[in-house]
């Protein structure tokens, strides 16, 4: 990663008609701080430099966020629900896989293969809390495409979360479209 040079970070400010001052609210530090920083005056640490490139992003519309990408309202089950009514929920929406939420919180996620690998007979009669997998990922609505990208290396989806409710859910597809 190469580090923005002062010069880098005023010009590209400057191409943005952000002020000193808009800048430093974006990047929640004070202006001073950016004339400091642009006038070469004072190497910051590695975050602030982080909030304040990730400032001016923002301004040029380039960081895709949690929000952009998400499936908004949420179909969801709750632990107490029969597999088979899940299974119903899931052909009916063509879904692979739906999160499993009690109280507006996460708490898994249930799938075709989650059922499919179940040996009970009378896997459907089961509540979801028995064949559900609890392994879940969340993420604020904020989070940048990168952090949402590398939990998706791990888990099947993404819960977006804003204040103990569940409000979103993204998954590898929803990634790929907004990559291609």
């Amino acid at each position: 990663m190469d580090l923005p040079t002062p010069q880098d970070l005023r010009e590209r400010r400057n191409e943005l008609g952000l002020t000193q001052s808009e800048l430093a609210e974006r990047a929640d530090v004070s202006q001073p701080l950016i004339a400091r920083i642009e006038g070469g005056d004072v190497d910051p640490r590695l975050s602030t430099l982080r909030r304040i490139v990730t400032a001016l992003e923002e301004a040029e519309g380039g960081i895709i966020k949690a929000r952009d990408l998400m499936n908004s309202p949420v179909v969801g089950v709750a632990p107490d629900d029969s597999v088979h009514q899940t299974k119903d929920l899931m052909d009916e929406k063509g879904y692979s896989q739906v999160p499993v939420i009690r109280d507006g919180a996460p708490q898994g996620l249930i799938g075709n293969s989650d059922i499919r690998q179940r040996p009970e007979e009378n896997v459907g009669d089961l509540p979801v809390a028995e064949v559900m997998n609890e392994s879940i990922a969340t993420v604020e609505p904020d989070a940048p495409i990168d952090e949402v990208d590398a939990y998706l290396n791990h888990n099947a989806a993404v819960m977006v979360v804003e204040g103990g409710e569940t409000i979103g859910v993204i998954t590898e597809a929803d990634l790929a479209r907004t990559v291609s």
